[in-house]
């Protein structure tokens, strides 16, 4: 008979759990976020013999004291979702680090299997660990594991499904804090005994309560403080914390870590054996040179840009192809279909809208390619690491440098890819300066008003629009981090894993997480937001498509007055709303307010003769710095989780907009540029 159990995967970051979990599961997975917080969240299924396994991978964490979003998430699973087994990933090149996470596992009463991980990695170190001792000493099953060669994946369920079929009986090893600590857990045990709490202590054991009151936990100070019988325990605990802290001279935390860490690291001694000296390993010798002072920088920036040429030279080719078969779907959607007006939504709305967003997939997908390998290769932490120093001074997190590199190429992703960082208040901050990054969506925007007005220096006029987006990140980094976020920094506390060779099917499952969510935002609120724009540029009836009679064009009258002190017309102000929906609908949206269609040449003459190469200018940095784009203003409102910030994200965007471009346009004029 079959039946069905669910595992947790737990472990630090860095110690293997992606790819133990992409092992287990393979393509059986999928990813959304923790309930109410934008922490990622991955489940996949898997079968072993007759056993339907669940895998829900939990947030890689060093413990699970709560005071983060990922510790609260992972200590929560685990003790209210009581999965059958917790597969602890451990790290046997750093094993006593790794091994503070399991004492807070077992003292959860957690039915766990330590799956040893990264063998091959502590042997080259010279170390060699006594699995069947270790497991004898911790009281539960223990598999030795090289997850990136896929080795020991099947003995490791096995060993889950032994484990959930027996229960958690074996787990029954526990840390001895000392007397004195010990004496005072049973102190307040018998007065949680009294409790009047069934709910209470079905969820928790007593000793686990005694446990996380005695090291302030709140979470549990607040389980407690909603009793009605509360004053009697909460004495007691005050009572034990004063006495622990006369006796030891420092508060009762400090003390219990010390003695988890000596639990920790008697196992160590007991278990580990050195073949010889500890010899420089290769993720040594290679950091002299990729995180040095002199050498860091340089390296960096030229493997970002070899990252982005890949990207951008490699994605031309299949962006071709697709923009041709758009092309073609249109020209065959023309011949086939009769001139109504639902033939205009699938040809101007539908194709229209969401192609010029589709031709952007192969540069996303590559990018998340690049960005995966360099991740799983060990190489993203050391590039926060290097970029540390400079990114305090201008107000941001070291970790912000990422997601801000990644906005070049896609402000969705980078705005994603904050979930990196530990402090909400820096997500926040790096998220709102994300939109100024020009991406690649922007592009299109530049080349054809670079073309028309500036064929000579386009190059070097592309490249100040992408240079004032860096400049005016900084500056409203620093001027948000005075006003808004006035919390200090967290400082960057960031392990630098060994380096590894990522596995194809590891970097190629990233990729597809990521670039699976754009592509959803594609087919639901692009899609959405271009039907819209068509609805406003078809009716009234019988107008023009985006003409001055349609309701977008009257509303291009009505925000005229707005855009007109930066040179605009009317029909840039309607390119310009239109864009709201992808940036690349600007220039589509010109070719049908110019009535030039696709002729880009024809485009460009009509351009020359509508606008000068100062408002020319001045649109395109208005284009750079206005409000994001449809697709990024709902990752914003996802990843904050608030209507307010993204109003804000919004809102500021708009306002910097007009007021620069507005200031090129009159302090040129007043100078007589033209």
């Amino acid at each position: 008979m079959e039946k069905t159990i669910t595992i947790a995967l737990a472990g630090n970051p860095n110690s293997g759990k992606t790819t133990v979990f992409n092992n287990i599961t393979g393509a059986h997975q999928h990813v959304g976020n923790w309930a109410g917080v934008t922490v990622e969240k991955k489940e996949g299924k898997c079968k072993y013999n007759e056993t339907d396994i669940n895998v829900v991978d939990l947030p890689g964490t060093y413990s699970l004291t709560a005071y983060s979003p990922e510790e609260l998430i992972a200590r929560d699973f685990v003790v209210e979702e009581k999965p059958d087994v917790v597969i602890d990933i451990v790290d046997a090149s750093n094993l006593e680090r790794n091994l503070y996470l399991t004492t807070q596992l077992m003292e959860l009463d957690a039915n766990i299997v330590i799956a040893l991980n990264m063998m091959d990695v502590a042997e080259s170190r010279g170390f060699v660990i006594d699995a069947q001792k270790m497991s004898e000493m911790l009281s539960v099953p223990i598999v030795p594991m090289i997850a990136s060669k896929n080795k020991g994946t099947q003995e490791l369920l096995r060993a889950a499904v032994e484990s959930a079929t027996n229960g958690s009986s074996h787990n029954s090893k526990r840390i001895h804090y000392g007397r004195e600590v010990e004496d005072e857990l049973g102190n307040i045990q018998k007065a949680i005994d009294k409790l009047d709490s069934d709910e209470l202590k079905r969820k928790y054991s007593s000793r686990l309560i005694s446990l996380k009151l005695l090291e302030n936990d709140q979470e549990f100070i607040d389980a407690i403080d909603i009793l009605d019988d509360k004053q009697s325990l909460m004495s007691t605990v005050s009572e034990s914390i004063e006495h622990l802290k006369e006796i030891f001279g420092c508060d009762v935390e400090s003390v219990i870590v010390d003695r988890r860490y000596g639990f920790v690291s008697g196992v160590g001694t007991e278990v580990i054996k050195r073949t010889g000296e500890e010899r420089h390993t290769r993720s040594d010798q290679i950091d002299r040179v990729l995180t040095n002072t002199f050498t860091g920088v340089p390296i960096f920036l030229f493997l970002m840009w070899l990252a982005f040429q890949l990207t951008f030279k490699v994605g031309a080719y299949p962006t071709d192809w697709i923009d041709h078969a758009v092309s073609g779907l249109s020209h065959l959607i023309e011949a086939l279909m009769p001139e109504t007006w639902y033939r205009s939504l699938i040809l101007d709305g539908i194709v229209g809208g969401v192609g010029g967003v589709i031709v952007l997939l192969p540069n996303i997908f590559l990018l998340f390619f690049v960005i995966s390998v360099l991740e799983d290769s060990g190489y993203m932490a050391r590039a926060a690491f290097i970029m540390d120093g400079l990114m305090h001074k201008l107000g941001l997190h070291g970790k912000s440098f990422i997601p801000m590199l990644m906005g070049f190429g896609c402000n969705v992703p980078a705005i994603m890819a904050t979930r990196t960082l530990e402090s909400r208040t820096d997500r926040i901050l790096t998220i709102l300066i994300i939109p100024l990054m020009s991406c690649s969506a922007r592009l299109p925007v530049y080349a054809l008003l670079t073309a028309a007005f500036f064929p000579k220096y386009a190059g070097t006029v592309i490249f100040s629009l992408y240079l004032l987006g860096i400049v005016l990140a900084i500056l409203m980094g620093r001027l948000f981090r005075k006003t808004l976020f006035r919390t200090p920094m967290v400082p960057l506390i960031i392990e630098l894993p060994p380096y590894r060779i990522p596995t194809i099917k590891g970097t190629l499952i990233h990729m597809w997480e990521r670039g699976s969510q754009f592509l959803k935002k594609v087919w639901t609120i692009v899609l959405a937001g271009a039907i819209i724009i068509w609805f406003l540029g078809t009716f009234p009836s019988g107008v023009d498509y985006a003409s001055e009679a349609s309701y977008a064009g009257k509303l291009g009258h009505i925000i005229e007055p707005v855009v007109a002190p930066l040179g605009a017309d009317w029909r840039g102000g309607v390119a310009l709303l239109f864009g709201f929906v992808a940036k690349e609908i600007v220039v589509a949206t010109m070719g049908v307010l110019y009535g030039t269609g696709e002729n880009q040449e024809m485009l460009v003459e009509k351009l020359q003769t509508a606008m000068t190469p100062l408002s020319a200018f001045a649109f395109m940095v208005a284009t750079l710095i206005y409000m994001p784009c449809l697709a990024t203003v709902a990752a914003i409102k996802k990843e904050t989780n608030s209507w307010r910030w993204t109003l804000f994200a919004v809102g500021y965007g708009l306002a910097l907009a007009w007021i620069l471009s507005t200031l090129v346009y009159q302090v040129g004029s007043l100078f007589g540029l033209t």
